[in-house]
């Protein structure tokens, strides 16, 4: 039911505000758009992103109707891009959403043209730190099944035969440098780059060198022991549980084909960002030399990229973030491109529950979604960021679709934020003053 005080009609954005989180189970950036009417909509920036993407957009909102979500989503989408570039717009895009749920007292689905599904499922992505075997991770992986959690996914990659001798044929000196500039990226499962190790000059190298440029190569061996990594996680939990597999590394694409040729007995659910996302090309031969469902998609923005490999018969499952593509209407309009062309979608999330919230609001809208990640497993004060959500938040790998309007989070935990804010980037909701009058001329012709 609309909130009687509230008058959508006059409703105005005052303010944008930030707090920085770690650990949840990565950086992130929670977003507040204040209104004149007293009202806040939640948002997020993508992990490991910068807020100033959003900050620089502050100006072009100020004095806005945040129902008017659509208009105001082209006029700032221009300032959006790939990965991290695009989550200032897709944050805002969705604290707008927020907004617009909350004055017209109705659920962000119900925005979205309604729901498909009640609940939706997550699959639980599973780490395990250090030196472990497949039978380790089969382990870890079980406990995620015995937790509820019907959809699986792991690691899987050069990472594993870094300290194997023969498994990689690479120039002379690589593996050694990127064992000592990477670690945090290529020795921790789920690890991501750092400032420290963008400001290092090998350490970026390494990092933003793209697959076919490495020079890096698995040798038989190599193959081996992957493939052997991958049965012992089978003997654990057998068959019948779906298993995807994300973060190969950056290796040349013939190998990813061999590597895939080998794992096709094994039943995985998708192979997960084998080559850069732009190379459609690559795509498409990767899909044409195996069985295995082919995925790529979290690092995409807007739904024009995603036509391009959905058309071209690259991928079996797209992968969007909802803090990438472009926010929640973004992703329900690639949503739909893909079930056009008989594509799935599998919604990557690796963010605070304001993030995930949003997701699972748009996937319950949409008719051919697969599963929602979960990354927060072992995060225990993740669900209690935020408050007004079912208790407990995931039921037999499910989590139900909020009710309440907007995306259904009545407020955040401040105190418990309070305990678990980035060190490296301190304030709890600051003023954002010096960002009111931000110009360009957004103009893009002439």
């Amino acid at each position: 039911m609309r909130n009687a005080k509230i008058d959508p009609r006059t409703l105005r954005i005052t303010d944008m505000r930030f707090v920085d989180i770690d650990g949840a189970p990565k950086r992130c950036t929670l977003l507040k758009l204040m209104t004149n009417q007293g009202l806040v909509g939640y948002g997020e920036v993508r992990d490991a992103s910068s807020k100033t993407y959003a900050l620089m957009l502050k100006s072009r909102l100020l004095g806005e109707n945040p129902c008017d979500v659509d208009r105001l989503f082209h006029k700032i989408k221009q300032f959006g891009g790939p990965s991290r570039q695009g989550g200032g717009v897709s944050g805002i895009e969705i604290a707008l959403w927020d907004l617009a749920g909350k004055a017209y007292g109705v659920p962000l689905y119900q925005l979205l043209g309604g729901k498909y599904r009640d609940s939706v499922r997550v699959y639980c992505d599973t780490d395990v730190d250090g030196k472990h075997t497949g039978h380790d991770m089969g382990i870890a992986l079980k406990k995620r099944m015995e937790m509820g959690f019907t959809f699986l996914k792991m690691d899987l990659g050069i990472g594993l035969l870094l300290d194997e001798p023969g498994t990689i044929n690479a120039p002379l000196g690589l593996i050694e440098d990127m064992k000592t500039y990477a670690p945090h990226i290529l020795n921790v499962q789920g690890g991501s780059v750092t400032a420290d190790m963008v400001k290092q000059q090998k350490s970026y190298s390494i990092v933003t060198t793209a697959h076919p440029f490495t020079g890096i190569h698995l040798t038989e061996k190599g193959l081996d022991y992957l493939e052997n990594y991958v049965k012992e996680v089978r003997s654990v939990i057998g068959y019948e549980v779906p298993l995807a597999i994300d973060h190969f590394g950056h290796v040349a694409l013939e190998d990813c084909i061999r590597f895939a040729r080998r794992m096709e007995k094994y039943n995985l659910a998708w192979m997960e960002d084998m080559a850069p996302w732009m190379y459609t090309d690559q795509y498409v031969r990767l899909r044409n030399s195996t069985t295995i469902p082919v995925c790529t998609g979290e690092d995409i923005y807007l739904k024009e990229e995603f036509e391009k490999l959905i058309k071209a018969g690259g991928v079996s499952v797209i992968h969007p973030d909802i803090l990438t593509c472009g926010g929640a209407l973004e992703l329900k309009k690639i949503a739909d491109i893909a079930d056009e062309n008989g594509v799935a979608v599998a919604i990557h999330m690796a963010e605070s529950p304001i993030a995930c919230m949003a997701a699972v609001h748009v996937a319950a809208a949409m008719h051919n979604v697969l599963a929602v990640e979960f990354h927060s497993v072992d995060v225990p004060w993740w669900k209690d960021m935020v408050k007004g959500l079912p208790n407990p938040l995931i039921k037999d790998g499910f989590i139900q679709v909020p009710e309440g309007p907007g995306l259904g989070i009545e407020s955040l935990n401040e105190e418990l934020l309070a305990k678990h804010i980035n060190p490296d980037i301190p304030g709890v909701w600051e003023p954002t003053d010096e960002w009111n009058r931000e110009f360009s001329n957004d103009r893009i012709w002439s």
